[in-house]
């Protein structure tokens, strides 16, 4: 009987510290769990605001892309008429200024598939910015001329809307538009 009356309160302490680490593995894993979804909540927002980045990055140099084509444009035109040269001029190098300092970001920001687009778009902008700049200035070279400027400029729109295909293939916007009827 004596045995019995000494593992009675053993048989009570196991019981006690099983009840006790048993509380205690349960909050740790309720610890762990809760932050493993913190952490997968951290990725999410983290992932989420990257993209919104790349977006914002994206629209910028698609507007002023846009932005500097019209310019070159408008020059081009300007280039006949006289009086508009100036105003012209001006715009064209805001637009200019503006298109570089916002493709100078997206150089460090754009996958490589989408800035290889960027680039070729860039360097074509620059081009036609040179042949009119040259043009208006009075010392073109050889194959600049107003047609010509027109030939790239068109050239350009289509260069636009192939990048504009890849940002958006990117961000993962896909399907084709159909205009409401």
């Amino acid at each position: 009987m004596e045995s019995d009356s000494a593992i009675a309160p053993l048989v009570a302490v196991v019981g006690v510290l099983g009840t006790l680490l048993s509380a205690l593995l349960t909050q740790h894993a309720a610890d762990r769990s809760r932050q493993r979804e913190q952490e997968r909540a951290e990725q999410l927002r983290e992932r989420r605001s990257a993209a919104e980045e790349r977006r914002s990055c994206y629209v910028a140099l698609n507007t002023t892309a846009r932005q500097y084509l019209a310019a070159l444009t408008d020059q081009l035109h300007a280039l006949s008429r006289d009086g508009e040269l100036r105003s012209a001029r001006q715009r064209l190098t805001d637009a200019r200024d503006l298109h570089r300092d916002v493709y100078a970001e997206a150089q460090m920001r754009l996958p490589e598939n989408v800035l290889g687009l960027a680039g070729e778009v860039s360097h074509a902008l620059g081009a036609v910015y040179g042949s009119l700049r040259r043009m208006d200035d009075g010392v073109p070279r050889p194959g600049d001329s107003p047609a010509a400027a027109q030939r790239d400029i068109d050239a350009l729109w289509g260069r636009l809307r192939e990048m504009r295909r890849a940002m958006r293939a990117d961000l993962g916007v896909h399907g084709e538009y159909r205009r409401p009827m």
